[in-house]
């Protein structure tokens, strides 16, 4: 005989509350937070920029219906696009994840936390050009750095202590969760709101990894993040209307999310939410690809310049060992045929190989007509790896938070170069001193791509000026975005 189960309704779930209460009353205190907030800004944004060089991603790009204009609609930076703000929301996202070059995050979940400010950007321009035309004040660049703090640390938090890829679902769900919740204080939802808004979310169907391994892996896994940001986004408004929300969606039993999709596991947490997440966020500053093999990249860089000393290229190599952590196995270890540029990003041999041959790795490497080089695949079947257990350690260590590789050439000959090992990306909190001036770099290439010179210089000039760039109306600042 089956148990009944209860039909009244329960107080909200913890995690639900939790994150209600950060959003609404949490202030950002933190300078290095801020700081780095505004790194983050300039940089994703920058990200989007390069992504509009390829088809691919602006075929996905403009209104639903073609020539759709919405009157005090968000406008989608680097275009002309002015919409309303779920669809900006999806436009913006996608850009800015396309080329897999925007911040990381690395736990037991991964994920890329800037991927919220396609959902934060859209809706606090939405939300100032309707204010502006109603006479009121706007949102300024400071709610938007205050936004992405909050997104950053509820996915990067709930990301420390919970795997969603070992249960098959994709780490986009804690975007749509993150930006549901922002985005419903942004609008000025009650706090009772933004609970039923965040079990709209946990109750969604959640999307499976399938996109991002073999022998499916495509490019969904560069809009999926668009998708969930823009879904954030409708149902905060949804939950704006007073629609009902489902208290215990995560805990209920046989229908709640840990049952059916968490394997009857409740999530942990390892600390309060803060400004954590920001504060040690990862940054792609020297090459797009995965961040597992950031540090492998560095070092193949090197060893492409030790080869040439040495009078040697790619054909005097017999076998390279990749001494790496587990979670760059699980995700990135691949043989075999590689189908296309999503395939190859995500490949940490096809990563090692090209900067050995070619002395470099860029977005357009990935594309087909580089990967038809025969020396490519070539190589990548000399390259494997191997776990090496302290790595694996110090990855999941919150004190260091390493992404460490360590590659070591033989030669046919039988001699062996010097193993080259990189524990921290140029990206990584231990080396921001380094990192930063690089990351301006990477900003201004990125804006040449799409501006005018002068205008080119009058963003970056904002953007550099803190106490400038966070007074500006979200507004003014899109408009200097408008290619």
């Amino acid at each position: 005989m089956s148990s009944h189960i209860s039909n009244v309704r329960p107080k909200p779930d913890k995690v639900l509350v939790d994150i209600a209460d950060y959003v609404g009353k949490y202030k950002i205190k933190s300078k290095e937070a801020l700081d780095t907030a505004r790194y983050c800004l300039l940089d994703t944004l920058g990200c989007g920029f390069e992504a509009l060089e390829y088809p691919a991603c602006t075929k996905l790009l403009g209104p639903v219906v073609q020539g759709t204009v919405v009157p005090n609609g968000a406008k989608v930076p680097g275009t002309q696009f002015q919409l309303d703000p779920i669809q900006a929301a999806f436009n913006i996202g996608t850009m800015i994840r396309w080329l897999d070059f925007n911040d990381t995050w690395l736990a037991a979940e991964w994920g890329h936390p800037s991927d919220n400010l396609g959902g934060i950007l859209a809706v606090a321009d939405w939300l100032s050009r309707s204010a502006v035309a109603a006479g009121k004040k706007p949102l300024t660049v400071l709610d938007v750095l205050t936004g992405m703090i909050k997104a950053h640390e509820i996915q990067g938090c709930i990301a420390l202590e919970n795997s969603f890829n070992k249960v098959g679902l994709d780490h986009v769900v804690l975007v749509k969760v993150a930006t549901t919740a922002v985005v419903a204080q942004m609008l000025g939802l009650t706090k009772d709101e933004i609970v039923n808004a965040l079990s709209l979310a946990w109750v969604d169907g959640q999307s499976l990894r399938t996109y991002r391994h073999a022998p499916n892996t495509g490019s969904r896994k560069s809009w999926a993040a668009g998708d969930a940001t823009s879904r954030a986004v409708r149902l905060a408004l949804i939950a704006r209307t007073g629609e009902m929300g489902y208290p215990s969606v995560l805990s209920a039993r046989t229908w709640g999310f840990y049952e059916v999709l968490f394997k009857g596991n409740e999530f942990k947490f390892q600390r309060p939410y803060g400004s954590y997440v920001m504060e040690n966020v990862l940054f792609k500053i020297s090459f797009p690809a995965e961040f597992h093999s950031q540090t492998a990249v560095e070092a193949a860089m090197t060893i492409h310049a030790e080869l040439r000393k040495l009078g040697k290229t790619d054909q005097d190599v017999k076998k390279i060992t990749i001494r790496t952590h587990e979670a760059c196995i699980r995700i990135i270890d691949k043989k075999g045929p590689l189908a296309n540029p999503a395939d190859r990003d995500h490949c940490i041999q096809y990563m090692v190989a090209v900067p050995i041959i070619f002395g470099r790795l860029t977005a357009a490497d990935y594309e087909d007509s580089i990967a038809a080089d025969p020396r490519i695949d070539n190589l990548r079947e000399r390259i494997v790896c191997v776990e090496d257990k302290k790595f694996t350690r110090d990855y999941h260590d919150p004190d260091k938070r390493s992404i460490a590789n360590a590659l070591t050439v033989e030669f046919n000959d039988g001699s062996k170069m010097k193993e080259i090992v990189v524990e921290y990306p140029i990206g990584h909190k231990r080396r921001r001193k380094e990192g930063m001036p690089v990351l301006v770099e990477k900003f201004k290439t990125n804006l040449a791509r799409v501006f005018p010179s002068k205008q080119a210089g009058a963003i970056l000039e904002l953007c550099l000026d803190a106490s400038r760039l966070d007074g500006t109306p979200v507004n003014e600042f899109v408009d200097l975005l408008v290619a």
